[in-house]
């Protein structure tokens, strides 16, 4: 992505892998462009072309983290509302910003995926990330996923939609549609919930991003704007993730009796066999 983390951010990242668990996946809300550029007395598109900047540090200090997924929310279905103009811009900035990062993104094996009504984007942009994903396919280090005309209420109407056209085909029994049922008919079906969200700006909503996925995610709000955003906020997000204690309903007493239990079927089964 072409930028390069310095010897202190290095040091830094080093010092949070040393406490573990790293998020495996991060989503982030990129809000606050257009104040930025307002705050400079620019045009909303300087905002938009600053934050390149931003996902680009971004995505190297997760790749050095060892985060596994990175989900950016880069254009929503709401955003088409905006004045023509900007989202002409943001669409060209787009197309460049493929052109420009794919074969960086390639040279650090890193795979690009999308999700989103892609169907709604311009030709030329459909074809850029579409030779983007291809051309990045079969990396491994980490995949960066752009949610791109996306909503979480689209994506579960389409969902709804899907899983209806099965059961009519009797493909599924409406007594077989459970929770997996759903996650296999959503666009994010082969990648994992987001551990955390993090929305900049200090905005505190979702903004219809990650509806269903999101259900135990820990959110961590940046007062940050997005055009500002680098290594350094980020690591202050994870190491605050690391301190969190992830019940998913439990109390903290169950929590520590699975781990104590998990702890000593890993002992015994490090144990040599009797002969």
């Amino acid at each position: 992505m072409g930028v390069k983390l310095t010897s202190s951010e290095i040091r830094s990242i080093e010092e949070v892998k040393t406490k573990g668990n790293i998020p495996r996946h991060i989503a982030i809300i990129m809000d606050g462009n257009g104040r930025w550029a307002k705050k400079r007395n620019l045009p909303r598109v300087a905002g938009h072309k600053r934050g390149v900047q931003s996902v680009r540090a971004v995505v190297e200090a997760c790749g050095s983290l060892g985060v596994e997924f990175l989900t950016l929310y880069s254009f929503s279905t709401e955003n088409w509302k905006r004045p023509q103009e900007e989202v002409s811009a943001l669409m060209r900035l787009i197309v460049k910003s493929l052109q420009n990062e794919t074969d960086e993104l390639n040279s650090k094996n890193i795979r690009l995926t999308t999700i989103g009504d892609l169907k709604s984007l311009p030709l030329i942009v459909q074809q850029e990330l579409r030779q983007a994903c291809n051309k990045t396919e079969h990396n491994t280090k980490m995949t960066l996923n752009l949610a791109l005309s996306y909503s979480g209420r689209w994506e579960l109407v389409e969902a709804i939609k899907n899983i209806s056209t099965q059961a009519v085909n009797g493909k599924i029994k409406p007594e077989e549609i459970c929770e997996a049922v759903v996650a296999q008919n959503l666009t994010t079906a082969n990648i994992p919930d987001p551990d955390l969200l993090i929305r900049t700006s200090g905005e505190i909503r979702i903004s219809n991003f990650l509806l269903w996925q999101i259900a135990y995610s820990e959110i961590f709000v940046s007062d940050i704007l997005w055009p500002d955003f680098r290594c350094k906020h980020l690591l202050e997000a994870v190491t605050d993730y690391q301190k969190r204690e992830r019940r998913f309903g439990l109390v903290s007493e169950q929590l520590s009796d699975n781990l104590s239990k998990n702890n000593n079927a890993k002992s015994h089964s490090k144990k040599p066999a009797k002969v």
